[in-house]
């Protein structure tokens, strides 16, 4: 079978495609799974650029959808033919967060799904959600978890509340989605006028050019009268939590997701205190959470935005595209 893995020193020049063996018959409770799929995140970039170290000849990718192709002993969920979409955390199945690292993350503690079959026990896929394609599932595991975390658990988010999205990656604008779902009032940012209109387009309430309005924070307390977001969905890390904290309902929720200005800055420790906010890191979510976003998807009609999809044999151009910050929404890799 066809299969990339990063070779160290990683980079996307050492992207590396090898013929691998042909999967094993399935075990017990193990299912092996014909994969379509998968699309990329900043967290898969970080490992084929080495910005995330990671063993040489690993399977990159943590997303990844696919078909049963059969099933062995005792498997309780499945049965072949049933389209599936992968767990970010295989081992946690529900309640709180068991783990703090990504040492049993698929891509990057142990292979990912940048191949055309996998083997593995049944906790490690969901159903994916009924009519999806299979670009459409892979783009749930990280991103789509992540966004509905952010609301639906850790929020929660009730209809009339105000949500601050940042940017146009797929946590945002899965968060926007899932948001108007929910009957929210949503206040999106971009540096780009185009995709600023495009997020209206999806139902952004109001719109804010970063690049125009650096004190972005103020500009969000004007548009709310004073009152502030009572839920930030917060992917930039040092470099925007400031304007997030500035932005802020008394009482609010900043979602702390990303770090794309970097891991460590200066928080304005007085403000969020003052706010009485809540500040809560989260990375993706549960198997439970997973089946429950699941559900929520085919009730309400809620489709995935894609960007763009690359060919499997393409995957270090899909990262360049992903690197030149160009995108609206999730890239997606095709595995025919």
């Amino acid at each position: 079978m066809k299969a990339f893995v990063v070779r160290n020193p990683a980079s996307l020049e050492s992207l590396e495609l090898r013929e691998q063996p042909e999967p094993n018959e399935p075990g017990l409770g193990e299912i092996r799974v014909r994969l379509h799929a998968s699309s990329l995140n900043y967290h898969d970039y970080s490992v084929v650029t080495g910005a995330i170290p990671t063993q040489d000849g690993r399977i990159p990718m943590s997303d990844g959808a696919g078909v049963v192709d059969a099933v062995g002993p005792d498997v309780q969920d499945f049965v072949p033919g049933d389209r599936v979409v992968s767990t970010f955390f295989p081992n946690w199945l529900a309640g709180p967060p068991p783990i703090g690292d990504f040492s049993t993350t698929p891509g990057d503690g142990i292979d990912g799904y940048a191949r055309e079959w996998v083997v593995c026990p049944e906790r490690y896929f969901t159903h994916a959600p009924a009519g999806y394609t299979h670009e459409e599932a892979a783009s749930l595991t990280t991103a789509g978890l992540t966004a509905w975390r952010a609301l639906m658990v850790d929020g929660p988010l009730k209809p009339g509340a105000t949500v601050l999205t940042l940017g146009t990656g797929g946590v945002s604008i899965f968060a926007v989605q899932l948001a108007k779902m929910m009957g929210a009032r949503v206040i999106s940012t971009s540096s780009s006028d185009a995709k600023l209109a495009r997020l209206s387009e999806l139902g952004a309430d109001e719109v804010i050019n970063y690049r125009r309005e650096p004190e972005w924070g103020k500009r969000v307390m004007e548009m709310t009268n004073g009152r502030g977001a009572d839920h930030i969905i917060e992917v930039g890390g040092p470099g925007t939590l400031p304007q997030s904290i500035q932005a802020v309902a008394i009482g609010g929720h900043i979602a702390l997701i990303g770090v794309l200005t970097g891991v460590a800055g200066e928080v304005p420790t007085a403000r969020l205190m003052t706010r009485q906010a809540r500040l809560q890191g989260l990375i993706v979510g549960s198997r439970t959470e997973q089946q429950a976003f699941v559900r929520a998807l085919e009730v309400n009609g809620v489709r995935p935005i894609i960007d763009q999809t690359f060919e499997l044999e393409a995957i270090a151009d899909a990262f360049r595209h992903e690197a030149s910050g160009q995108h609206f929404g999730k890239i997606g890799l095709s595995i025919a």
